[in-house]
């Protein structure tokens, strides 16, 4: 996501750096690279001329701060005009002072708009609201099917009258069902549908004066890039909606969806499928996002996953075998266990500031190793789980390892050195020795990939140096319900 994009913007960077100030002069090749950048991405031409103009007016009148590059405030100018353009702030989803919240779902036809809705429905109940799923499309074949199977994987319930009732009597008895099981949220799946069909648009404004949603989302395919917008701005003007959920934006979207909806249709994007589980839909926050473009990552989504897998009381266990040194193969498989939960390592990765840098093949290396990793521990006993020492000391039990999980006796042995490493290592961290460099546990190459002193400035992340911000730093994490993550 974005990769390319990221790439061309640090082009941009490299314009400015040994640079004493910004001026009108060095200024132009870097606005050139940052122009070239966001049309390569498919960002609708209005709004990259808008941005350009809007940049070079903000880096010339800008003052370099005492001990700031050049090229690091003209990303920061190019990081709050990315903020600017996708909206500023997060627009929550409306809820209605009496239940039930409606929500009606639209879009084209195969931009993933029945697995939106369920997605949005998931995302809702973990949220604590109770959610009823309303199928009215009636013409595309299995589509009634298809939700009520996502409504029993997510336990959710679905309302449905079968394929030869009128889409709008579905949906107000759906409406009606809600309200008298004491449900909060109604969302209606809609049949897909193009502009340009008069009757099939007719149909969805019939449905929406009917009803009378509470929200109208508009499922957009990132894929499309600055034709995302086109649409939006078309059922905006046609239906009336009241904001956008933007599709596969994990796949090889390069960026020019999620930069031109809010400009161009002024209809905010509220939420992001980032990939094909149920469970893949993110609110969307316009500083993350900026974030992400720019390679600076997005910790907060990071530990809001983290948060969503992980019980609390879990992780304090957990953080005191760490620091003690009790840290064990049956403690690492479960950390493995939850990442996969919480996504693909590299989807995950990408969220830690700095390591955008990583290439596909490293990432694939990485969860190669992760998955010989979990197939070697899948082959030990209890004992030998609980007790790595045993295994340093015991050429036999590393044979029946790898024979059993079909690697080499080398490979069982330096995973378990390797372990031994990283034990030791977590527990130095816990005594106040800093983050030493980690092992080669997951296949090496996996390193910082910026050299010191060479680091992106993240604006907006808030630092914790020295002991004397310790108690800071524990004040803000509780401030926040990060806990103890």
């Amino acid at each position: 996501m974005f990769d390319a994009l990221s790439d061309r913007l640090e082009a941009a960077w490299k314009k400015l750096r040994g640079q004493d100030k910004i001026s009108q002069s060095n200024i132009q090749d870097a606005l050139r690279e940052v122009r070239r950048a966001l049309l390569e991405a498919d960002v609708n031409l209005q709004v990259v001329k808008d941005f350009i103009t809007e940049v070079e007016e903000k880096a010339q009148g800008a003052e370099v701060t005492a001990g700031v590059r050049p090229d690091q405030q003209f990303i920061k100018i190019v990081y709050d005009e990315l903020v600017q353009v996708m909206g500023d702030v997060n627009v929550p989803l409306a809820q209605a002072e009496k239940s039930p919240t409606v929500v009606l779902m639209a879009g084209l036809q195969g931009t993933g708009k029945t697995t939106a809705t369920a997605k949005l429905a998931l995302h809702l109940r973990k949220l604590e609201r109770s959610c009823l799923m309303v199928a009215t499309d009636v013409y595309r074949p299995a589509a009634i099917d298809q939700l009520i199977t996502l409504g029993k994987q997510i336990d959710v319930p679905v309302f449905e009258l079968g394929s030869d009732a009128d889409p709008v009597e579905i949906a107000r008895q759906g409406i009606e069902r809600g309200r008298s099981e004491g449900i909060d949220t109604v969302i209606i799946d809609t049949a897909g549908r193009l502009q340009i069909d008069e009757e099939m648009m007719g149909e969805l404004a019939r449905i929406k004066q009917t009803v009378q949603p509470h929200e109208t989302l508009l499922v957009v395919d990132s894929m499309t890039g600055q034709e995302a917008a086109n649409l939006t701005r078309t059922f905006h003007e046609q239906i009336g909606i009241t904001g956008a959920i933007l599709t596969k934006l994990d796949g090889d979207s390069r960026g020019g969806a999620a930069l031109s909806v809010r400009q161009i249709s002024g209809a905010p994007i509220k939420f992001v499928g980032v990939g094909e589980k149920v469970e893949a839909l993110q609110p969307f926050y316009p500083d993350r996002m900026a974030s992400r473009i720019l390679g600076m990552g997005d910790v907060l989504t990071l530990v809001e996953k983290a948060q969503e897998e992980m019980d609390l009381a879990d992780a304090e266990k957990m953080q005191e075998k760490i620091l003690s040194a009790k840290f064990d193969f049956t403690d690492f498989l479960k950390q493995l266990r939850l990442l996969k939960n919480m996504g693909s390592l590299g989807g995950i990765i990408k969220m830690i500031p700095g390591m955008n840098k990583l290439s596909d093949d490293q990432l694939k290396q990485g969860e190669t190793q992760l998955k010989r990793c979990e197939a070697m521990i899948n082959s030990m006993t209890k004992q030998e789980r609980h007790d790595p020492d045993l295994l340093a000391s015991s050429p036999s039990r590393r044979r029946r390892i790898a024979g059993g999980s079909g690697y080499r006796e080398a490979d069982v042995s330096k995973l378990v050195a390797d372990f031994q490493k990283m034990r030791s290592l977590m527990q130095q961290m816990g005594q106040g020795g800093g983050m030493p460099g980690m092992p080669g546990m997951f296949g090496g190459g996996m390193g910082n990939p910026y050299p010191a002193g060479n680091r992106p400035p993240a604006p907006g992340w808030r630092g914790y140096t020295g002991a004397a911000s310790a108690k800071k730093k524990k004040k803000d994490k509780k401030k926040k319900g990060f806990g103890n993550l």
